[in-house]
């Protein structure tokens, strides 16, 4: 099975197109299409569809999901040799996205995809994450249980529907994205998770390896190690990374002085902050906040 890794950087998470099913008889072959635009997501449900995509084929069995890219060539790789049944999803994304041949590629260009996704999706300071979909898997006994609600929505009135399909393609990307993680991967998540939580909740303080290592009971190179393999960067990077978003946020929503803002945040020397930031966002702290804050807030 293609081990390859659709990489998405949310917010906003890759949203719900359209949906349908489809029936080849033995003979019949998918059709032939070029560029459409969405991703096509497809799931059978019966029997086995050779696809074909920019020169490389598959055969999605029952029960697997594979999903076609919105740029490419899209193809049957042969006729179908058995009566067959698809589910097929489009759905598309607002900002970065890459495919990667491995976890190992995705997490090694989770930084620049991450830059790039918050200039296609105008985020100036908003948090982000990673979104880790298999281009083709097979799908638990939840998955399908969850796809089979597509079905039973058809009987929804159309305002009610279109919310509650939505939410039933967030939940089965979920599914997706569980079913991608090892147990290797599990541990190294959990952790992951923990120190980004502890960052978020003390960023403003002196937080050191020292600190970390003394608050989640491990080595700082093993957190290091773990950060790395599931945020792309180490704790103390990452530390860096979300005060100077914070400081964004806070360069665009009060009047603060560029000191204070440093301080806020836990950059106890405005010089450093300034020169930081002038690194990172390519204009200095106050340029910034001239630029994408047309009206400062005034205290009160």
């Amino acid at each position: 099975m293609d081990g390859s890794i659709l990489h998405f950087i949310s917010p906003p998470i890759p949203y719900f197109v359209d949906f349908g099913y489809a029936y080849y008889g033995v003979g019949d072959s998918h059709i032939e299409r070029d560029c459409i635009r969405v991703f096509d997501l497809i799931v059978v449900r019966k029997g086995v569809l050779p696809i074909g995509e920019n020169g490389g084929s598959w055969e999605i069995h029952e029960g697997e999901a594979f999903i076609l890219l919105p740029n490419g060539h899209h193809y049957g790789s042969a006729p179908c040799t058995t009566d067959t049944e698809i589910i097929w999803i489009h759905f598309q994304t607002f900002g970065g996205w890459k495919l990667c041949l491995d976890m190992n590629e995705c997490m090694g260009n989770q930084i620049e995809l991450i830059e790039e996704h918050k200039k296609l999706a105008y985020l100036n300071h908003a948090d982000v994450s990673s979104i880790f979909i298999p281009k083709h898997t097979k799908l638990s006994p939840k998955a399908m249980e969850v796809l089979e609600t597509f079905f039973q929505q058809e009987n929804e009135p159309q305002s009610l529907r279109n919310w509650k399909r939505q939410a039933t393609f967030q939940s089965f990307l979920q599914h997706l994205e569980r079913g991608l993680a090892s147990p290797a991967n599990d541990t190294a998540i959990q952790l992951a998770d923990r120190i980004e939580l502890f960052i978020r909740q003390n960023y403003a303080s002196d937080i050191t390896n020292a600190v970390l290592q003394k608050n989640m009971n491990y080595h700082p190179n093993y957190l290091a190690k773990m950060m790395l393999k599931v945020y792309g960067m180490t704790p103390m990077t990452y530390l860096q990374y979300y005060r100077l978003e914070q400081s964004k946020r806070l360069l665009l929503q009060t009047p603060w002085s560029i000191a204070r803002i440093a301080d806020e945040v836990g950059f106890h020397h405005v010089s450093h902050y300034s020169t930081f930031f002038s690194k990172k966002e390519g204009l200095s702290p106050t340029s910034f906040r001239r630029k994408f804050a047309k009206k400062i807030p005034s205290n009160g």
